[in-house]
């Protein structure tokens, strides 16, 4: 670290830690002399920076405001890039900013980037496809299952598991494979990724960060993402007019189909978060994500009650019922 910064001429300041996430990345900010940077430091092999890179480099030319790298060594994991500020929306919030302006301002930029994506063509990302799908479902099963019945799913009901979900998502998925209702997704677009720069003008006023996990896949994704919030309660309302207002930029989108296939995804992606939560306690020795849990089976809960997740829906029913939908009890990593 020491001798990127010194290479990158920052080498009398000493970072301040700013962040760290839930992958291995840790993120420092340099200051000094009137100037910013912020330090990422993505250790490989648990981390490859060429996918950030590749993705910034995406959204800067579909108008969106990715922040700029200013140098890079992809060998030792370290990125120096354009420091954001602190303004995050969910800073902005707390502190009692006007939240459905915020919302706007991230919609209409999920919508600038789907149109942009429209008009120059895919770019070169993975495939959304089933089986990253279904992997990403068992999570669920594989760690947080564990966790509050004290054993591993027995073979056949993890096979009955990956079924039900299997059911539900191949005809989505093979739907989503064709190449017209493919886009740009983001898949962590929430209000913790998002930065205000007030100083931009439209769209780019909505700073992105944490994008480097970017696929080819539905366009419901990332609106599902950003409203079905893990780590926050959105009001009913506003997640309403926000879907609306999503929809009236896509005129010949078919409203239907569109609410069923993010219903799908938000069951997915919540029987995704809740294994995720359990495997950052178990696994990596943060049991803060487990605060978030009772929150996202709600929603899961509710994705649940849609037809298309019916298999599912009785797969829970049947397997893990009500009263084993709690939050996994901790006293430190294991």
């Amino acid at each position: 670290m020491k001798r990127f910064l010194a290479a990158c001429g920052w080498g009398a300041t000493e970072p301040s830690l700013l962040s760290a996430d839930a992958s291995f990345r840790t993120y420092y900010r340099l200051a000094e002399q009137g100037r910013r940077a912020v330090l990422m430091d993505a250790p490989p092999p648990l981390e490859d920076v060429g996918s950030y890179l590749a993705v910034a480099r995406i959204l800067r030319t579909l108008g969106l405001s990715a922040p700029r790298v200013m140098a890079e060594d992809a060998e030792t994991g370290f990125l120096l890039i354009e420091d954001f500020g602190d303004d995050t929306y969910t800073r902005l919030i707390a502190r009692g900013a006007d939240e459905r302006a915020l919302y706007e301002t991230a919609v209409d930029a999920l919508i600038a980037l789907q149109q942009a994506v429209a008009r120059k063509g895919l770019p070169d990302l993975p495939l959304y496809d089933e089986e990253k799908l279904l992997f990403e479902a068992s999570l669920l099963a594989d760690w947080y299952v564990p966790a509050v019945k004290g054993a591993p799913l027995e073979e056949a009901e993890r096979a009955s598991f990956l079924a039900a979900w299997s059911g539900v998502l191949r005809p989505f998925a093979a739907a989503a494979g064709k190449e017209a209702r493919l886009t740009l997704v983001l898949r962590d677009y929430h209000v913790d990724n998002l930065v205000y720069l007030r100083e931009r003008k439209g769209v780019r006023r909505c700073g992105l960060l944490d994008f480097q996990d970017a696929v080819l896949g539905p366009s419901s994704y990332d609106l599902v993402s950003l409203l079905g919030d893990a780590r926050r309660d959105v009001p009913p309302a506003l997640k309403a007019a926000m879907i609306e207002r999503y929809l009236a930029a896509f005129p010949g989108l078919d409203k239907s189909a569109f609410l069923r296939e993010a219903a799908i995804l938000a069951g997915q992606r919540n029987a995704k978060i809740i294994g995720i939560f359990t495997r950052l306690w178990k696994r990596d020795g943060k049991p803060q994500y487990l605060s978030h849990i009772a929150r996202v089976w709600r929603l899961l809960e509710e994705d649940l009650a849609h037809p298309a997740l019916a298999p599912a829906a009785e797969w829970f029913e049947r397997h893990l019922p009500q009263k084993a939908r709690r939050i996994p009890e901790h006293g430190g990593a294991q």
